[in-house]
């Protein structure tokens, strides 16, 4: 735990996960939780909405990402705010990453989070494993450029950044982390700053 670089207290979800007790999550150290909340354009997580009204009831800061697939990319982002009705301290996130079956495309990408700051004053978070590298190249996105990074990237001692961003946000160390409150393993997440920082970024500060 001490070889990981940023404050280890954000945790990623999904219907998949198991979760037992949004209090013991919150008295393990989690500040905050990212839940996937849409994929595609017509469907939506089962257990989004009561978790968040858990999670919340914890003290448990609350944010949603959306599974980004082949289909319109301003589509997918009007359907993932009207599943999710984001509030100021909903964090939002693009998930691109490889999907064969249905792989989002960088100019859907770029549509996507552009809808999500025409419609709420703010860019999302980018989450990405290899794949955003890879198909950026040594492009920059001038438009993604404007979200915060989430790198996914595991056995690594620090998380490799494309050119489009100058550095990382947020980084998914591992998919098998534990904490109490979840049965069986989690995606584990850390923030690359402070506890202020962090609040910043979630929009409980200036």
């Amino acid at each position: 735990m001490s070889s990981i670089q940023g404050l280890n207290v954000v945790i990623d979800l999904s219907h998949f996960n198991t979760v037992t007790s949004f209090e013991d999550v919150k008295t393990a150290g989690i500040t905050g939780v990212i839940h996937k909340a849409t994929q595609a354009i017509n469907w939506a997580d089962p257990t989004y909405a009561s978790r968040k009204q858990q999670a919340q009831a914890a003290g448990i800061w609350w944010g949603a990402y959306h599974f980004g697939t082949n289909a319109d990319g301003a589509a997918q982002a009007q359907y993932f705010l009207s599943t999710v009705n984001p509030g100021p301290n909903d964090l939002l996130a693009l998930d691109f990453e490889e999907n064969p079956q249905s792989q989002m495309t960088i100019a859907q990408a770029e549509a996507f989070v552009t809808e999500i700051f025409n419609q709420t004053g703010r860019y999302p978070g980018f989450y990405s494993d290899a794949l955003a590298g890879k198909m950026l190249g040594s492009n920059v996105s001038a438009v993604l450029a404007n979200c915060w990074f989430w790198r996914a990237q595991y056995g690594s001692s620090s998380p490799s950044v494309p050119p489009t961003w100058s550095n990382w946000t947020m980084w998914q160390y591992t998919s098998s982390g534990t904490v109490s409150g979840i049965s069986g393993t989690v995606d584990r997440d850390t923030f690359n700053g402070s506890s202020d920082g962090l609040s910043r970024l979630w929009g409980y500060a200036t």
